[in-house]
């Protein structure tokens, strides 16, 4: 059977299971292995309060840029445990590296869930001798359900670029503005590449993708996407190609976090065309993107554009009506100013889509770039009040 998510690509296995960290007996526990050693690379959350196992797998990865195996746990967030924190980061990078017979800085190391509770290690660690015993090419989709925190489904894929393949696995629903990375990410391919090359390869494809993703503007302390090349398919794309590829993959992964944000029921693509340049651009799309009003009205399916314009103005001081027109489809609602004649029934029905386009024109220079967010609804608001309870 051909591996799906993180175990399509030559050489990779998975195993997961439960090993008492979430209540009645959910998956929270996976592990990735490679047959042989990967070239790697990662891109990390740049909250000053870095997680224990983001800390422990930053050190892994700069030893050599080298993997072999991914631990993961869900459930509990390792995050603010001081020392003893990153002593049972490094007990599981350990224990995994035991059990394997790969040397305990080749693995990498990652947790979810809940910041400020410490890892019930006796559990973790017999979880971990478990999910080495069920490791195969067919443990892709499990890994995936393993890494579910507060997420509806488990988001996967595997992509055919030809002469080599890329997997991968993402988790998150909430907690999701992120800078370098995105809550958990996981990708893996076949591909004969060295690590500097990756690590070029994967930043450029963070950048384009889960860097303009947001569902709540709060950044996670926990967030790290990892790339694995195994190698095993014995061809060297070019670094144009690879980044198409994992620009695919990103693109994808990062798609199914916005659409499964915490309770959202549509999704918003925010395109902003016309500004000085594309720093300027990012910075406008997420004023609208993240802009609470903005989601609510989204929610209602209400084309309430006035609170766009509002957005934008606060984003750019020096902004001009002049110049400045904001669409919802092909549907100009408004120029230079002043309200557009428009159908309300037409704006009322593109805003009510299960995927809405709005856009932004600046008329300030070439500047271009697009965010995607979701609504923003009481869904969310009652998963986050009971997160704990």
């Amino acid at each position: 059977m051909e591996g799906r998510g993180v175990c399509a690509p030559r050489g990779f296995r998975a195993g997961a299971v439960s090993c008492g960290i979430k209540r009645g007996g959910a998956l929270d526990l996976c592990l990735l292995q490679a047959e042989v050693p990967c070239a790697a690379a990662g891109t990390f959350t740049r909250n000053a309060f870095k997680a224990a196992p983001v800390v422990v797998t930053m050190e892994h990865l700069s030893r050599e840029g080298v993997l072999q195996a991914v631990v993961a746990n869900s459930g509990v967030a390792n995050a603010w445990t001081g020392e003893r924190g990153r002593g049972d980061a490094r007990a599981m990078a350990g224990e995994v590296g035991r059990l394997l017979g790969i040397p305990a800085h080749r693995v990498a190391v990652a947790s979810t869930g809940t910041i400020g509770n410490f890892l019930p290690m006796e559990k973790v660690l017999e979880g971990i001798r478990a999910a080495s015993w069920r490791l195969t090419r067919e443990g892709g989709e499990e890994a995936a359900r393993a890494i579910m925190t507060t997420d509806s489904f488990p988001k996967l894929g595997e992509w055919d670029c030809g002469p080599f393949r890329v997997g991968g696995m993402a988790k998150g629903a909430g907690m999701i503005h992120p800078d370098m990375a995105t809550m958990l990410a996981f990708i893996t391919t076949d591909a004969l590449v060295e690590p500097g090359v990756l690590s070029a390869a994967l930043r450029a494809a963070v950048e384009k993708t889960f860097n303009r993703i947001t569902v709540d503007g709060c950044t996670s302390t926990n967030d790290m996407v990892l790339a694995l090349a195994s190698g095993l398919s014995g061809y060297r794309p070019s670094p144009g190609e690879l980044e198409e590829a994992l620009l695919d993959a990103c693109r994808c992964l990062s798609r199914l976090i916005v659409r499964d944000g915490e309770g959202a029921s549509r999704l918003m693509r925010v395109r902003v065309e016309g500004a000085r340049d594309d720093r300027e651009a990012k910075a406008v799309a997420f004023a609208v993107a993240g802009s609470l009003l903005v989601k609510t009205a989204l929610f209602g399916g209400d084309p309430n554009w006035g609170r766009i314009v509002q957005a934008v103005g606060a984003a750019l001081p020096d902004a001009r009506e002049e110049g400045t027109e904001v669409l919802v489809g092909d549907l100009l609602l408004a120029r230079d100013g002043v309200p557009a004649p428009y159908p309300e029934d037409r704006a009322a029905e593109a805003f009510s889509r299960e995927e809405v386009e709005v856009t932004v024109r600046l008329s300030r220079g070439e500047g271009v770039s697009e965010v995607l967010t979701c609504d923003l609804g009481y869904e969310y608001v009652r998963i986050n009040a009971e997160y704990r309870t």
